[in-house]
């Protein structure tokens, strides 16, 4: 049975990408359409796309236009607008959020701040217990959140399905560590003192997460800080938010309690909610997955509250292949670290280096496996490779082919794109002949085209490798033991995959360096971002 208003939302707005995140935080960024107030026939509209999506679950109560604070889904917004989510596979609409801004954060705020006194003094092994229940559910109902997830974010619903899988880890790995928070017993140098520290949650957190994991970063960032006691303020992208409300409503039944988390819903008031979020006394950590740009502006606003930042940015890794690599390996590799979700992860490879004794052996076995994906919906079961985010990701993307073939780069596959085509597709890619004069060198794509770039030593392709000033992850492949330490060692960036083109782990710390972020999520060292350290001195 469906929930009394859940199917009530207005808008008119285009979906955004990574870029145009920082665009709603006062940066550059496509042109939008704005949002709308009520109109029946939107509405009507809106319900009736809806309705069909929900339709096609096996629980169609995880399907919600809504908000959701203080343990209630909320369907409208104070204002009185709505903004619309669309397939990114065929560019229509499928929701109508409502547009909330400080009125409803505020709340929700107040909700989580009220509910952390209690929450805060539970048991490790009672918040352990909720976190099971939620992963439980999570694994109970994964076909349909995978399902939502390609809904809203176009990938294929085999990967959106191992997103849900990769999500569901972090409430299960959070669940255990939540029982090993482990303070210090100090050796005093005083006889007649004891000391000991211990680890205490924050406070009311707030978080804000990408649309390219809307599961998965929802669930790594929530996991850790409700492990360790902390309540949570959420802002999800406005181009995925169905994923986020279903992730909550699973929350609500493994047991979470009233106000413990928040979830604010918006587009057009993004920069005044992260605005807010940043200056509230009331919020004592921020989380934050997405662009470089945004990840600065949140950490300057954060300043003048002196709170705890968690910051995930961009990227612009690189790929090595040496001279004695396994050929074979590293590029399965590459199509995993290139390809994947199209090209739209921030630990996706940018820049190719292949040594100049291999480099057209390696680009023309790349082509051919390139040539064997299938661009479509991902609904479609021969999917490999679903569209962009949205129309601004797809300028993006053919900005940088062009100015790459415009300075001399060889076309080896893909870089057309068919004038019939509907929704946000670019066709994989694979330019050879790189130079550092172009814009992939030192922007990040988020799509799906790689570029080759040659060299001829260890130092050179290492110097190459670290000029940038973004350092989230780098991959090499080589069979030499020692080189294999000297350069994973030598590349500045927070993550390694040395023969694999797969880093990522609920066990690993994940992150970066430079300008990719500050701390560290998942792992033992994820809790880090939402405790403190309480020194306490006992004299006998």
């Amino acid at each position: 049975m469906l929930r009394p208003g859940f199917l009530t939302t207005t808008a008119v707005t285009l979906s955004r990408g990574r870029a145009s995140q920082a665009a709603l935080y006062g940066f550059p960024r496509a042109s939008l359409l704005a949002s709308s107030t009520q109109n029946p026939r939107l509405l009507s509209s809106a319900a009736n796309s809806l309705t069909k999506l929900q339709a096609q679950l096996d629980d169609p109560t995880l399907i919600a236009s809504a908000g959701f604070i203080d343990n209630e889904f909320i369907t409208a917004s104070t204002s009185g607008k709505h903004f619309a989510v669309y397939d990114p596979a065929n560019g229509t609409e499928i929701a109508r959020f409502p547009d909330m801004g400080i009125e409803e954060t505020e709340k929700a705020i107040q909700a989580a701040k009220q509910a952390f006194p209690s929450w805060s003094k539970t048991t490790a092994k009672e918040r352990s217990t909720i976190l099971r229940n939620w992963y439980n559910l999570i694994l109970e109902n994964e076909q349909d959140l995978a399902k939502i997830i390609t809904w809203e974010n176009g990938k294929p619903l085999a990967d959106a399905l191992g997103e849900v899988r990769y999500g569901a880890s972090f409430f299960e790995w959070f669940s255990e560590e939540a029982k090993r928070l482990y303070g210090e017993v100090i050796p005093s140098p005083n006889r007649q003192q004891r000391m000991v520290a211990i680890r205490q949650p924050l406070g009311v957190v707030g978080i804000i997460t990408p649309w390219n994991f809307p599961n998965a970063m929802i669930t790594r960032k929530l996991g850790a800080a409700l492990a360790v006691g902390c309540t949570v303020v959420a802002k999800p992208a406005s181009e995925t938010p169905l994923s986020a409300v279903a992730l909550y409503e699973l929350g609500k039944r493994a047991g979470v309690p009233k106000g413990v988390i928040g979830l604010v819903t918006t587009h057009h008031n993004t920069k005044a909610i992260g605005k807010l979020l940043c200056e509230s006394q009331d919020i004592s950590g921020i989380s934050f997955t997405g662009s470089t740009n945004v990840g600065k502006l949140l950490l300057k606003q954060s300043a003048d509250t002196v709170k705890k930042v968690s910051l995930e940015l961009g990227g612009n890794a690189a790929f090595i292949v040496f001279e004695d690599a396994d050929l074979d390996k590293a590029v399965d590799a590459a199509v995993l670290a290139k390809f994947r979700s199209s090209g739209q992860t921030c630990i996706c490879v940018n820049r190719f280096y292949v040594h100049s004794s291999i480099k057209d052996v390696f680009g023309e076995r790349l082509r051919e496996k390139v040539e064997k994906f299938r661009v479509g919906s991902g609904m479609d079961a021969n999917t490999t490779h679903g569209p962009l985010i949205n129309k601004a990701s797809v300028e993006k993307v053919r900005l940088h082919v062009h100015d790459a073939l415009d300075h001399g780069a060889k076309l080896l596959i893909g870089g057309k794109e068919s004038e019939n085509a509907h929704g946000y597709f670019y066709p994989p890619t694979v330019l050879s002949d790189m130079t550092n004069n172009m814009r992939i060198a030192t922007e990040e794509t988020f799509g799906p085209v790689a570029g080759i770039f040659s060299f001829d030593t260890e130092e050179e392709v290492l110097e190459l490798a670290n000029n940038t000033r973004f350092g989230l992850a780098g991959y090499f492949f080589s069979k030499d033991v020692s080189r294999c330490w000297r350069v994973a060692e030598n590349l500045q960036v927070g993550m390694v995959g040395v023969n694999t083109g797969a880093i990522s782990s609920e066990v690993a710390p994940f992150g970066g360096v430079k300008e990719s972020g500050i701390g560290r999520e998942g792992a033992r060292q994820g809790l880090d971002e939402y405790t403190q350290y309480k020194y306490i001195n006992m004299a006998i």
